[in-house]
């Protein structure tokens, strides 16, 4: 033991003495960072850094939670995860409801700055262009993306604090005011157009901003920047809470030329739709086949089969990855297949597909009432999963129940092994065999962006499907709109009819406010389930008739002809009578209420306290609250 204890004392003598002559051993560095001055001295780690601000984009739309169940296209099934606080309108500067992960206020003034710190340090680099990297493009991605944090931000909080430069430690101020709407605009706009000139003529990788993304991105900002809701005096007479907000410069423009402001918007889509190589059939004199446009709309949203050329900027997902994004089809399919029925469609949605003619669904119509999922626009059968539609293989456990592969979502009667008739809940149902707690309350189920591959199974399986930031049919119809606008009629409908033509729907003949309304509907359906809809009820000032109307469900009952003895169900109108009910949702699951405070949401009250120069928005001031 002595001589264990005489050895360790001599080698920590002479370790001391090795270190007292080494003068570098304090100066190690960390093996997980890299110091900042070499990152930018080195193009590989200037990448690196420009890379991590995508992580921003979080799993793009693929929530568990969809912005599409804040909306007349959509419930989430399960309650209690703040969904309801905005549907019911009772969001607060406390408590401002569920929101989508990528509109944090801390986190993305975070992204910005990163943003930032990569304008900064890549305005005069301090490596040569090597590898295919380039300081320009590097740049160019740092300007695409801070436009898009501020425009995301924009459209949900109105003007916020333009920061343009990375703040350091000592400053002797860190409070900034709200800036004007208009100067948000602007400054996203000066973003797009510097990041299009750097990537202008750049291969970039999919998932990455580009020329066109920088573009796109412009064509939204504008668009929305002309909408009513942001012409105050427009607005001002249409909502009691704009008229009375404190600094309406914040939220929209007070004074300007609105037809100009339309003008930009229509100039900014073309610009999109004058680019080559974008776009997925939109070239077509004359609708295909029923069969085919349901296809056309499935390969848009599954990017594939040509589809894939819609991704203007697009989040990607990768199987290497468990990312919550590659869930979308666990946490939306049917329960019937171990599925969690997240954000399951209303009848709201289902009842706004036209016909397959180009004429409206009407319940009263006998006809339309009695099968109300035959000879629909063929985008329906690609965006919803009905009672009787054909799905995927039931998995093993469940498959002697289904042989048939058909969503069941309704009550049947068949006939038992004692030859009596008993009620049978179908398998995708609350009362479900299967499961009865994932199971969809509205009777319909989410199938845009979930593969059809009998492979993918779901539960277990990862799906690749990219969420699509900006793709170029959201350009055609902010073009559309624009031109519709400006009474630009006629090539209003030459585009909207691009549109209708690849999903297998006859052209529209409307002018003036008919063909407005016919144009706001043929974005909803074209653009359901991503992130649309509830930013186009809202600049259009129609959320109180539309994402603020009572849900609805559809009960389904079917019992027997005379004579049929059914064993096993299957969707069959030889066999059944087949009744269909729409029914508001039970307002213990869900009451929805519009407030126009909701045009906006709240900036949190902790953002306030640490920001006394932070005006909050209209219908949340404590003179507001009654």
């Amino acid at each position: 033991m002595k001589s264990i204890q005489r050895n360790t004392g001599m080698m920590i003598v002479m370790l001391i003495s090795l270190l007292a002559c080494n003068d570098d051993f304090l100066n190690t560095q960390p093996l997980n960072e890299v110091l900042t001055d070499r990152v930018w001295k080195d193009a590989s780690l200037a990448q690196a850094f420009v890379t991590d601000i995508y992580n921003g984009l979080g799993n793009g739309g693929f929530d568990e939670q969809m912005v599409a169940s804040l909306t007349d296209e959509a419930i989430f099934t399960h309650p209690g995860r703040g969904i309801n606080t905005i549907t019911e309108s009772r969001s607060n500067p406390a408590d401002q409801g569920w929101i989508n992960n990528t509109l944090n206020w801390t986190q993305m003034y975070q992204r910005i700055r990163a943003c930032n710190l990569a304008l900064e340090n890549l305005a005069a680099p301090q490596f040569e262009n090597t590898a295919g990297i380039e300081a320009d493009r590097l740049r160019g991605e740092a300007h695409f993306m801070r436009a898009y944090f501020y425009q995301q931000l924009l459209r949900y909080y109105g003007g916020i604090p333009l920061i343009d430069r990375s703040y350091t430690l000592g400053e002797s101020d860190y409070t900034v005011a709200r800036n004007t709407y208009e100067e948000c605009v602007n400054f996203i706009v000066a973003d797009c157009d510097a990041a299009a000139q750097l990537l202008q003529g750049k291969n970039m990788a999919s998932g990455r901003a580009s020329y066109a993304g920088a573009l796109a991105l412009k064509s939204r900002v504008l668009l929305y920047a002309a909408s009513d809701l942001h012409d105050i005096p427009t607005a001002a007479a249409k909502s009691d809470v704009v008229a009375k907000a404190k600094q309406p410069a914040v939220i929209g423009y007070t004074t300007g030329d609105r037809v100009a402001r339309w003008q930009k918007a229509r100039d900014a889509a073309k610009a999109v739709l004058d680019i080559g190589g974008l776009g997925y059939e939109v070239a077509l004199a004359a609708p295909v086949t029923p069969e085919q446009g349901t296809a056309n709309h499935s390969n848009a949203a599954l990017a594939r089969n040509g589809g894939e050329r819609e991704l203007i900027f697009a989040r990607y997902f990768i199987n290497a990855k468990d990312e919550g994004g590659a869930w979308v089809g666990r946490n939306n399919g049917p329960n019937g297949y171990h599925n969690w029925a997240g954000n399951t469609p209303i009848q709201n949605l289902v009842d706004d597909f036209e016909m397959i003619d180009g004429t409206s669904f009407d319940w009263n119509n006998p006809a339309h009432a009695s099968a109300p999922y035959a000879n629909r626009d063929p985008r329906f059968y690609a965006t919803i999963l009905y009672d009787g539609a054909g799905w995927k293989p039931r998995t093993a456990d469940v498959a002697a129940k289904d042989p048939y592969n058909e969503i069941q979502t309704g009550q049947y009667q068949i006939v038992s092994a004692s030859g009596a008739v008993t009620t049978y809940f179908g398998l995708d149902t609350r009362q479900s065999s299967v499961e009865d707690w994932n199971g969809s309350r509205t009777g319909y189920y989410m199938r845009k962006f979930i593969d059809s591959d009998p492979a993918v199974v779901d539960q277990n399986t990862r799906q690749q499907i990219p969420w699509p930031i900006l793709r170029f049919t959201e350009a055609i119809l902010n073009y559309v709109e624009a031109c519709i606008e400006l009474g630009e009629d006629e090539e209003a409908r030459t585009w909207l009819n691009k549109v209708r033509f690849r999903a297998g729907m006859p052209a529209v003949a409307e002018s003036g406010e008919a063909l407005k309304e016919r144009y706001r509907n043929e974005r909803r359906v074209e653009m359901a389930y991503e992130e649309q809809r509830y930013h186009d009820a809202r600049r259009w000032m129609i959320a109180a008739e539309t994402i603020g109307q009572k849900a609805v469900r559809m009960n389904i009952t079917a019992t027997l002809k005379p004579g049929k003895d059914v064993k096993i169900y299957r969707y069959d109108t030889d066999s059944y009578n087949y009744v269909y009910e729409a029914q508001e949702i039970d307002p213990g699951i869900e009451n929805r209420l519009w407030l126009d405070k909701m045009y906006y949401l709240p900036i949190h009250r902790d953002e306030i306290n640490r920001n006394n120069k932070l005006v909050q928005n209209p219908g949340y001031e404590a003179t507001d609250v009654p």
